[in-house]
C-alpha cells in the first residue's frame, strides 16, 4: 500500500456527453506537467473511451487483471505527458456488471503500484449504476462535470442527492464545462448550488470552468489531448488553472493515504 498520501479523484457527472473523459485526460496531463505522477483509470467498465480519445491501444485490459492473468502494472499504457493509463475493455458486458467483491479485487490491485503515484484520477461511466457509485464513494474527492443544459443540471443534482442521502458524501467540487464565458460558468454553479442548498446538506465548491473551444474539437478529431495538441488554447489554459486548484486541495496528514482509504472503502462495501 502507498506509504505516502495519494490523491484519489473521481471525475463524474450524472449524464453522458458532458465531457468527463476530456476533463480527466487533460487534468491528468496538466498535473503531470507540474511534476505529479498521475495514473488515469478508465472506470467506464464496458464502454472504454480513454484509449479511443487518445488513439492508444493495449493488448491487455482490466479484464485480464480480474481473471488473474496479470498484474495491474502489466496492463498500464504510457499516455501523453507521462501519465499512465489503466485501460478498460470496450463492449465487455461482464465488466459493466461487476459485483462488489470484483470491484474490491480490482481496486486492491492498485495497492501494488501505490508507491509509484501521487494522483489517481478515476474517469467514471455515465449514470448512477452500482459500479459508478462504488468508485465515486470510495474516492476522496468528487469532481462533478456539469454543462449548462437542464438535463445535465438535473442529473448532477440527482447523483449528488443519492451520494449524500445513501452514502453520506458531503463535499462536491463542481467544474462547469463547455461554457461560453467565465460568467456562464459561475452562473451555472450558482444555479446548481441554489437547488442543493435548499434541499440537501452538502458543501458545494466551485473548481472552475472550461470554455467551449474549437481547439478541443480539433484535438478530439486528431485523437490527442487539447493540452498536448494546442497548448496555448483557451481550453488548455483553463485545464492548467484547474490543475493548480486541484493540486492545492488538502491531502490527509495521517499515514493512511487516500489510496489506502480508497481500497479499504471498496473492500468494506464488498463485505457488507
Amino acid at each position: 500500500m502507498a506509504k505516502h498520501p495519494v490523491q484519489v479523484i473521481a471525475v463524474t457527472g450524472g449524464k453522458g456527453g458532458v465531457g468527463k473523459s476530456n476533463v480527466s485526460v487533460n487534468l491528468g496531463i496538466a498535473l503531470a506537467e507540474m511534476g505529479r505522477r498521475v495514473v488515469l483509470l478508465d472506470a467506464d467498465l464496458g464502454l472504454a473511451n480513454i484509449d479511443i480519445l487518445l488513439g492508444i491501444s493495449s493488448n491487455k485490459t482490466i479484464e485480464n487483471v480480474l481473471q488473474g492473468e496479470c498484474d495491474l502494472k502489466d496492463i498500464m499504457v504510457k499516455g501523453p505527458g507521462g501519465i499512465r493509463i489503466v485501460p478498460a475493455s470496450s463492449g465487455t458486458q461482464k465488466l459493466s456488471q461487476l459485483n462488489s467483491l470484483e470491484h474490491a479485487g480490482l481496486i486492491q490491485a492498485f495497492s501494488d503500484i501505490g508507491d509509484d503515484m501521487d494522483v489517481l484520477i478515476v474517469d467514471t461511466a455515465a449514470g448512477i449504476s452500482d459500479t459508478v457509485l462504488s468508485f465515486v464513494r470510495a474516492a476522496q474527492e468528487v469532481l462533478m462535470v456539469v454543462t449548462d443544459e437542464p438535463t445535465s443540471i438535473t442529473d448532477a443534482y440527482a447523483q449528488i442527492k443519492l451520494l449524500n442521502r445513501d452514502y453520506g458524501l458531503f463535499r462536491f467540487r463542481i467544474v462547469a464545462n463547455m461554457v461560453r464565458t467565465p460568467q456562464e460558468g459561475s452562473a451555472l454553479f450558482a444555479k446548481l448550488s441554489k437547488v442543493t442548498d435548499r434541499f440537501l446538506d452538502v458543501a458545494m465548491q466551485y473548481a472552475g470552468a472550461i470554455p467551449q473551444d474549437d481547439a478541443l474539437k480539433r484535438a478530439v478529431q486528431r485523437q490527442k489531448a487539447v493540452i498536448e495538441a494546442y497548448p496555448r488554447s483557451k481550453a488548455a489554459t483553463a485545464f492548467r488553472a484547474l490543475a493548480k486548484k486541484v493540486d492545492a486541495w488538502p491531502l490527509p496528514s495521517s499515514p493512511r493515504g487516500h489510496l489506502e482509504f480508497f481500497v479499504d472503502r471498496l473492500v468494506q462495501d464488498a463485505e457488507a
